[in-house]
């Protein structure tokens, strides 16, 4: 019998000054991606993953600490400035802005991705009592 073998893909890790990070920051939780110039993640955190159960992980501290780790991670990897896309309502929005200036990146740009509908579907029909 042959004998099959599992190839699998291995990081390149590239050594990059410049970044994009895309905060997604809804009621329950903040996703944080960092990726290079083309796309491809460098970086990424949660608030569950950072050990944040419940509640927790829908607070700015939670925010903070993501960023932190992910920042970290950045700096590492040779990451100077960032660029910031923030998209959703919740409350890690202000707190993952002041996290990454915090932690000595230079931020070059803050956008606000947040979809927004034009009108948007149907709405239900009125609630009569």
């Amino acid at each position: 019998m042959a004998k099959v073998t599992k190839k699998t893909k291995k990081s390149v890790s590239k050594q990059t000054s410049h970044a994009k990070a895309y905060v997604t920051a809804t009621f329950n939780n903040t996703l944080v991606t960092l990726t290079d110039t083309n796309g491809q993640t460098i970086a990424w955190g949660s608030a569950g993953a950072s050990n944040f159960k419940g509640a927790r992980k829908s607070t700015p501290y939670a925010a903070t600490t993501v960023v932190e780790g992910v920042a970290k991670k950045a700096k590492e990897l040779g990451v100077q400035s960032v660029e910031i896309y923030v998209k959703g309502p919740g409350p890690g929005r202000d707190s993952s802005i002041r996290a990454f200036k915090a932690a000595g990146l230079n931020i070059t740009m803050i956008a606000d991705v947040t979809p927004i509908p034009h009108n948007g579907p149907r709405a239900q029909k009125r609630r009569r009592v």
